[in-house]
């Protein structure tokens, strides 16, 4: 007696779709949505409330930053001085508070103007090509070549001292990093097919630059340039340490530490809080900028 063997049928995975599609089975589960990461949600808290503190600082304090309390001078943390008082008796918290616009302008200048003059250089570089493109890589090589801070400082000499002038310089400093990654980005994006396509449909040169190369360039760029906020964010609070930045009585958190730092083992909290505030925002800035070069 022969043996009758059943085997189970199949059907092709396009059939399926096509019956899927159709009703006739189950869709499919929706894919569920990611999750934003919670130090991702902590690092726009932390830089929201930062812009909050440089916005409307009367809002978060009653105290002011710049006049101090007779009879509270260095007076520790407590109910009535969260963050305590300064040699001077000034509420530190107000100070870290109405220094958030000194800190956060001045970097946000600073990286415009890098931001600006590094894409314009880097998209006359690798759009332009050739002469251009060498003259400018030796001046990025040169700018490359000289300490950060060095150079920031030789810029404030010749500038003169103050925030404005600091900003300046930090931006000055930060435009080689910005005109590489943008030559890179438009030497990519001028190769690619969507760009060859335009010019033989009788795109002109600067109707494709400033269509198709320049929007497709700044992903990256702008991605960088959060990174490069929390680096100048550094790089003001270092100079205004040094006393090229801010003067005194006016609050900036580099400024703060440096008042503080003749008062460390007496009154620790002078140069604690105020290094807390930069190495948060800085933190949340990085973050920030890994989440946006991901994205794109």
């Amino acid at each position: 007696m022969s043996s009758i063997s059943f085997e189970k049928a199949t059907v092709p995975e396009r059939d399926l779709a096509g019956l899927e599609s159709e009703g006739t089975l189950p869709a499919s589960r929706p894919r569920r949505r990611r999750r934003v990461p919670v130090t991702l949600l902590l690092a726009w808290a932390v830089i929201a409330i930062a812009v909050l503190w440089a916005l409307a600082p009367q809002l978060f304090t009653a105290y002011s930053g710049t006049e101090g309390i007779a009879g509270a001078q260095r007076l520790a943390p407590g109910g009535t001085h969260w963050l305590g008082t300064d040699q001077l008796g000034r509420d530190l918290y107000a100070r870290i508070v109405y220094g958030a616009s000194q800190t956060l302008s001045a970097a946000l200048v600073a990286v415009a103007l890098g931001l600006l003059l590094g894409t314009a250089l880097g998209l006359i570089a690798g759009a332009v090509g050739g002469v251009a493109d060498d003259a400018v890589m030796r001046l990025v090589d040169v700018l490359l070549s000289i300490p950060g801070l060095l150079l920031s400082l030789s810029i404030i000499i010749l500038l003169g001292f103050g925030t404005v002038n600091a900003a300046i310089a930090v931006g000055i400093t930060s435009v080689a990093n910005f005109a590489r990654l943008a030559r890179a980005e438009v030497v990519r994006v001028r190769h690619s097919d969507y760009v060859e396509a335009a010019y033989g449909s009788g795109g002109t040169f600067w109707a494709v630059l400033w269509r198709h190369i320049l929007p497709n360039s700044l992903t990256s760029v702008i991605a960088f340039s959060a990174l490069q906020f929390g680096s100048a964010i550094l790089a003001i609070a270092t100079l205004s340490f040094l006393g090229y930045g801010t003067p005194p009585p006016t609050p900036e958190w580099g400024l703060l530490i440096a008042e503080g730092r003749n008062y460390i083992s007496t009154a620790w909290w002078l140069t604690t809080f105020p290094g807390l505030a930069v190495v948060a925002v800085v933190l949340a800035a990085n973050r920030i900028s890994r989440a946006l070069a991901r994205t794109h």
